[in-house]
């Protein structure tokens, strides 16, 4: 043990002391890379609703809307993907007497649900604006908008996010007079940076969407590399 301990004193020594020898490490760092776009297409969903004291009258009411509703994207209909008109779902709820000692009165809901998306967003007012004529219900929020292309875009923001990591590890490595060598480990990390949106929340004459906020798509990863 005590010659081994030795040996590693000299070779240490010998290096210190001799330019042409370098110790050889490694070097932990991370990089960054994003990718800013607008997206280009949205999932959508409308629900009508009705209330009735009778079942069959609020079913019919949504019957007649979902009726309208179909009549009025006539024009649009191939262009909605994945488009899904589910049946009628019935339900009642129970409102409380106007008066003390009042009988509660059960009510009947129904509703109905569309939902499709789009990958042209010039339709997205003219849909809306049917919607609102209708009084469909409907809610519109930044995760319902989307790039047709994004693992490109993924793909594109972790190879920004890798060549950053090597440009660093080279920088290292020269301040230390090395070169940067392998990989030995490197774990990736990636998500969206929403920018905020004008949209539309409620049914109303004014209530369509004016812009579509840029988003970032931003990837990380940790490296480790050898240094030579």
């Amino acid at each position: 043990m005590k010659g081994r301990n030795r040996a590693t004193r000299l070779f240490l020594a010998c290096a210190l002391l001799m330019p042409g020898v370098a110790l050889s490490g490694e070097v932990s760092l991370s990089g960054q890379g994003s990718v800013s776009f607008t997206p280009d297409s949205a999932r959508l969903q409308f629900t009508a609703n009705a209330e009735h004291d009778l079942p069959q009258s609020a079913t019919e009411e949504v019957t007649s809307l979902m009726s309208q509703w179909r009549d009025a994207i006539e024009n649009y209909q191939g262009e909605l993907k994945d488009y899904t008109d589910a049946n009628v779902n019935l339900y009642s709820r129970v409102l409380p007497g106007h008066e003390r000692g009042e009988e509660p009165r059960k009510r009947a809901v129904a509703s109905q649900t569309v939902s499709f998306r789009i990958t042209d967003l010039s339709l997205l007012n003219p849909l809306l604006e049917e919607a609102q004529t209708l009084g469909l219900d409907y809610h519109l929020g930044p995760n319902q908008f989307f790039h047709s292309d994004e693992p490109r875009l993924e793909r594109e923001a972790l190879a920004k996010a890798i060549a950053d990591a090597k440009a660093k590890c080279e920088f290292v490595a020269s301040q230390l007079e090395q070169t940067c060598g392998e990989v030995i480990s490197i774990n990736v990390n990636g998500g969206f940076r929403p920018a905020p949106m004008m949209r539309a929340e409620a049914k109303g004459a004014d209530d369509t969407v004016s812009s579509i906020g840029e988003r970032q798509i931003q990837a990380t990863v940790n490296a480790t590399f050898e240094l030579d």
